[in-house]
């Protein structure tokens, strides 16, 4: 019986892709590398291994800088609600079902996201990246979300769309279930999904069934 919620954020609950595909891709420029197109950018970030590292090599730490620095400049006038998210979310917290935000997005930008939004009140915990904390598809950011909410892992369910999400929640004893966006659902399926949907209504509606 599934206790609690652990939703991604990008790409699962926001779309808050344009400005990273804008970033990216003038970082790339700059740095004399080639773009990515946007499907490539959602499926990199999605794998969970969308470091400065495997991008840029020895030069990471200036690529890193100077993306956030273009990141930084408006992407908090790009952030759109998924189709059927408040709705989730609103049911969510009428039933009193503990929920928390688990992302490889920054601390502090997740949260500005959720401010903007007027959304931080759905959640019991916000789990994003801090220097230090492992980031999926590593299970600690799960892990740290169940103990907030004060379950066991097997009692919670993690949603998300990339197939780090997925491999976190097999890793971490949650269950997982995958939005098809960025990857095919078998793709999800071989990360650890045991659900996948097509759109977030879906999984509401699945999610009823589970929790009524």
């Amino acid at each position: 019986m599934i206790q609690g919620v652990l939703l991604d954020m990008d790409g699962t609950l926001v779309d808050a892709f344009p400005p990273i595909i804008r970033a990216l891709n003038q970082t790339f420029r700059e740095f004399g590398l080639p773009e990515m197109t946007p499907q490539e950018i959602k499926r990199h970030t999605g794998r969970g291994d969308c470091s400065m590292k495997a991008l840029f090599g020895d030069r990471r730490e200036a690529a890193a800088a100077r993306f956030l620095e273009i990141h930084d400049e408006d992407y908090l006038e790009h952030i759109t609600p998924i189709a059927g998210a408040e709705p989730l979310l609103q049911w969510l917290t009428d039933a009193r079902i503990p929920t928390a935000i688990v992302t490889s997005k920054s601390q502090q930008r997740a949260e500005a996201q959720l401010d903007l939004l007027a959304w931080r009140h759905h959640f019991t915990a916000i789990i994003g990246n801090i220097a230090g904390r492992p980031e999926k598809p590593d299970p600690a950011p799960l892990l740290l979300a169940c103990e907030a909410l004060q379950l066991e892992p097997a009692q919670c369910v993690m949603i998300g769309d990339g197939v780090a999400d997925m491999k976190a929640a097999r890793r971490a004893g949650t269950a997982a279930v995958g939005i098809c966006d960025g990857f095919s659902a078998e793709e999800l399926r071989q990360a650890g999904a045991e659900h996948t949907f097509t759109t977030l209504t879906e999984v509401h509606q699945w999610l009823k069934h589970q929790i009524s």
